[in-house]
């Protein structure tokens, strides 16, 4: 971890950041050996923590954000069909996002400073382990949970890579959590990820409420592949700003992390007309991922196999 390359994406008023973990938990279980064994016992319903005062403000704040966002005729859920992308645009703002950084590692923690970057992705299987604080609903966290298997599968399908939910080993963490269970997540933090600094792990514990959410990606410095990846979702979150966190931060946890504001229709733009995936996201992830493209490529190096992909996927439109 300690040559580990960390990527930030956040979403701020716009958003998303990256980097990652790996926990194995080993379980040891008994076998009577003389005694018939037990009936099984229904499980015992999970014990919700009631909401904190702190926690009632923040899902206040982010209802109105959400309203505010709607009636100014942002957050669509289309994917943007009726705005013209050219083979030039979809290069271009590849470019831009996949091999750009949004932010840069400082001494202090992470600076908001756009930084050249080499193409980053997974190459092993993403196996995403979903965590809820104890404030989650169980019906909330079943909504939830569904939502990131459907759109996990539509990831592998755009990319041709295989993503998915496994609760048992993963590499690619989602932590849904309220105000005070973000800000006692520092243990969690510094266990998944012991490279982070204090003012790393704070970016965390202490997120303004402008950034809506954010995802940690960490890659390996010497191929470009990422290892791990570790997002935050607030639990308080109205159910589109909701959901819009989870398309964002899972999709730029996959290699694009950076924003543009000339891409659109995209959701890698800060200005919040986009709350889901749009069609040129997915070629964005398509082009992402092809096997013509590796990790680790420079600028020079990608950007004619860029261009030759963009123009097969758009027919040439320049």
């Amino acid at each position: 971890m300690a040559h580990g390359q960390t990527v930030t994406s956040l979403r701020t008023g716009g958003w998303s950041l990256a980097q990652s973990l790996a926990l194995c938990l080993a379980l040891a279980g008994c076998i009577g050996t003389s005694q018939p064994a037990a009936p099984p016992q229904p499980e015992a319903p999970p014990v919700v923590t009631p909401q904190t005062a702190k926690s009632a403000a923040a899902q206040a704040y982010f209802a109105q954000v959400q309203q505010t966002l709607l009636a100014q005729g942002m957050l669509r859920t289309d994917g943007g069909a009726d705005i013209p992308v050219t083979d030039r645009m979809l290069a271009e703002n590849f470019m831009r996002i996949a091999l750009f950084d949004e932010y840069r590692r400082g001494s202090g923690g992470f600076v908001r400073e756009e930084t050249a970057s080499n193409l980053r992705r997974w190459e092993v299987p993403v196996r995403i382990g979903i965590r809820f604080g104890a404030s989650v609903p169980p019906d909330r966290q079943a909504t939830d949970r569904a939502r990131i298997a459907s759109f996990a599968a539509r990831l592998a399908q755009i990319t041709g890579h295989p993503i998915s939910v496994d609760d048992r080993n993963p590499n690619f963490f989602i932590h849904v959590v309220s105000e005070d269970e973000r800000e006692a997540l520092g243990p969690v933090v510094r266990a998944t990820l012991p490279g982070l600094g204090p003012a790393e792990v704070a970016g965390i514990t202490a997120m303004p409420r402008t950034t809506y959410c954010l995802v940690y990606a960490l890659a390996d410095s010497a191929t470009g592949a990422y290892t791990r990846a570790f997002a935050v979702i607030r639990s308080e979150h109205p159910d589109l700003l909701r959901l819009s966190c989870l398309h964002e931060e899972l999709t730029q946890g996959l290699g694009l992390p950076n924003d543009s504001p000339r891409a659109r229709p995209s959701i890698f733009n800060d200005d919040e007309e986009f709350a889901l995936l749009t069609d040129q996201d997915e070629l964005l992830l398509r082009i992402l991922y092809s096997r013509e493209l590796r990790p680790g490529m420079s600028a020079d190096e990608a950007r004619p196999i860029v261009f030759s992909l963009a123009s097969r996927l758009t027919g040439g439109e320049s």
